[in-house]
């Protein structure tokens, strides 16, 4: 039987905003404000960055209708960071800090809502409270547009920006048949590694659209000289071609060597190189 903790939460939003995430966060806290084992609920703002500033809020003194509006509040309302803590073999400062607050407000309960890289957080703190022997829990709640956490069959985030992105591809397709020119339109859509929102974008054919003609997707392989063949062969039959592409696909466009802080490398102008390789080839 596992050990029953008692004291206060913590939670925290972090990475990039989706239209649920504070559903998410309704439902942790709504579940904690109900819980007899958490005698206090704190939200953090900015995220861990607010942990270790000290920039807590007490969520138990909000209106309980006010904290049911976030159930269809899109964004994070609590503020949102990208940070990265280091490994605490080589600076423990962050991890001396975060225990610092969480004994200051009897905290026993983490809470920590992203995607891959707040999951890292999330790993290195329960990690680093179970090799000292500090009883605190830390959880992670899923939450990425990508649909890319490990071991997680879909997460929130990730439904409504395929629908998104669905609904802009439509509206793309709808703005380029209205003109009598040939024309290649190339869109390219967030996904470094994992391609599940440029694929959403096939829900289109289920519902009779032919568009997009072209998908690519990071998890395959990419030619440019494939890339252009497509083009020509589509543009046959095709007056106005559109394209969905991953930013993650490799080609040249994409092998930057600047990174964020937690490694990844920045990701950007693959549909504007894809642009200029279809004007110079095809016109």
């Amino acid at each position: 039987m596992s050990k029953q903790f008692k004291g206060a939460c913590i939670f925290g939003q972090s990475g990039g905003p989706t239209a649920v995430i504070n559903a998410s966060m309704y439902g942790v806290v709504s579940a904690a404000l109900a819980s007899e084992n958490i005698t206090r609920v704190y939200g953090a703002q900015y995220g861990i960055k607010g942990v270790l500033e000290d920039k807590l809020f007490d969520m138990g003194a909000e209106d309980a209708e006010e904290l049911k509006l976030l159930l269809n509040t899109p964004s994070s309302e609590l503020g949102s960071c990208r940070y990265k803590i280091a490994e605490p073999e080589e600076d423990d400062s962050d991890y001396k800090r975060i225990l610092e607050v969480f004994k200051k407000y009897d905290v026993r309960y983490f809470f920590y809502n992203g995607g891959n890289d707040s999951m890292d957080t999330v790993m290195k703190l329960d990690a680093y409270f179970r090799e000292n022997h500090i009883d605190i829990k830390v959880v992670g709640v899923p939450k990425t547009i990508d649909n890319d956490l490990p071991l997680t069959d879909h997460t929130p985030g990730f439904g409504s920006a395929a629908k998104y992105v669905a609904t802009t591809l439509q509206e793309i397709i709808r703005d380029s048949r209205v003109y009598s020119i040939p024309s290649v339109t190339i869109v390219e859509i967030m996904g470094r590694d994992a391609g599940w929102l440029t694929a959403s974008s096939c829900v289109l054919r289920a519902n009779g659209e032919p568009a997009p003609h072209l998908i690519y997707l990071p998890e395959s392989d990419f030619s440019e000289e494939h890339y252009l063949e497509d083009v020509k062969r589509i543009s046959e039959r095709y007056k106005a071609v559109i394209v969905a592409v991953s930013e993650g696909i490799d080609c040249l466009a994409s092998r930057s060597e600047a990174t964020d802080a937690f490694g990844h490398k920045y990701l950007s102008g693959v549909g504007k190189y894809l642009e200029e390789l279809t004007r110079d080839h095809i016109g």
